[in-house]
């Protein structure tokens, strides 16, 4: 397939000019590296003299789900340290007692595990750390497991969780020792962000609390609650960083996440059960199973593809909510970038 950059680059203005998102950058790779890359638009739309740029920092949201979560389970997968389809009970002295006891990995990944459909942390558990901790391990399952596919932010946290339980160390350091510093993920990390790196983050939506927009903190309230770190999101990553995290899938090596725990996650782990989804990834809307290609998406307007079959990724990021929290002008413009990226 022959890249038709035009194209790509007269969606994305489009979307700039039709105020989907103030800016975006993309890029689009394979297992040697990016073919092409570009950026449009401004960080800010009150600020003109500040361009969208390759190296902007954006809040990646729901994308910490693949590389800080999914990742850092393939590593205890792949040492035998997690089996996906063992009872948590059976491990896990936290949920033993618990609906979750008789949960296990593999329905987490797939989002089948039953969990509540809702964070909604505060309102249930209150602000202390561990009191959050205890009340998402401990709490009433939202229907039986393994009966239905339904996507929850929990199923992130739990698993984030049961990371910082089987390696005995907290889930930002996890992510960064065994991902992000062996795969060169060197602008890859948890907010909130220095002081030196806000500068070139990218804005999301108004505070209420203090009539500016979030920069270089978390959207995601979880997130926030938790003090930045957590599976739901969080994590703040460039195109660059992104795209050696999909060029790795691609040509992976023992250094980090190995094939196996790569070729079993993108593949349909759902039976008959819809939607269909792989281990966090799932196939992309408008594409056929015969394609390959998976995706994840940020609700902060962020997203990236892969597909091993046709050797490719690509990495579309935006900060959409600065101005709408409305899905479906950024659902359309993902839906024309992919198409225009793949074959």
């Amino acid at each position: 397939m022959t890249l038709d950059i035009p194209r790509i680059e007269q969606l994305l203005q489009d979307g700039v000019r039709d105020r989907v998102y103030p800016g975006a950058v993309w890029a689009v790779g394979n297992a040697s590296g990016t073919t092409a890359s570009g950026a449009v638009g401004l960080l800010d739309p009150t600020r003109p003299d500040e361009p969208m740029r390759l190296d902007t920092v954006f809040d990646i949201a729901s994308l910490t789900k693949i590389v800080a979560v999914w990742a850092v389970i393939g590593t205890l997968v792949e040492e035998g340290k997690l089996q996906l389809h063992t009872p948590l009970d059976t491990f896990w002295p936290e949920v033993t007692g618990h609906p979750l006891a008789q949960v296990t990995t593999h329905e987490l990944l797939t989002h089948t595990a039953g969990l509540p459909l809702r964070a909604n942390l505060k309102n249930l558990y209150g602000t202390d750390p561990q009191d959050i901790r205890d009340g998402v391990l401990h709490e009433a399952l939202h229907r039986a497991p393994s009966e239905a596919v339904e996507y929850t932010d929990r199923a992130a946290l739990v698993l984030g969780y049961l990371a910082e339980y089987l390696a005995s160390a907290p889930l930002d350091h996890l992510a960064t020792s065994r991902i992000w510093n062996p795969l060169g993920m060197t602008e890859t990390r948890f907010g909130p962000l220095p002081t030196d790196v806000i500068a070139r983050c990218a804005p999301t939506e108004l505070d209420e609390e203090t009539g500016t927009h979030l920069k270089g903190t978390a959207h995601d309230f979880s997130a926030r609650l938790l003090g930045g770190t957590c599976g739901i999101a969080g994590a703040f990553s460039t195109l660059a960083d992104l795209s050696r995290f999909l060029r790795h899938m691609l040509s992976p090596t023992q250094a980090s996440l190995g094939p196996a725990w790569i070729k079993d996650s993108l593949r349909i782990r759902t039976g008959e059960l819809t939607p269909a989804r792989g281990l966090f990834w799932h196939p992309a809307p408008g594409t056929e199973l015969r394609e390959d290609i998976w995706v994840h998406y940020g609700f902060t307007g962020t997203a990236m593809w892969i597909s091993p079959k046709q050797q490719r990724w690509t990495v579309l990021l935006t900060n959409k909510l600065f101005l709408s929290r409305d899905r479906d002008p950024l659902t359309a413009v993902r839906g024309a970038f992919r198409s225009a990226t793949f074959s």
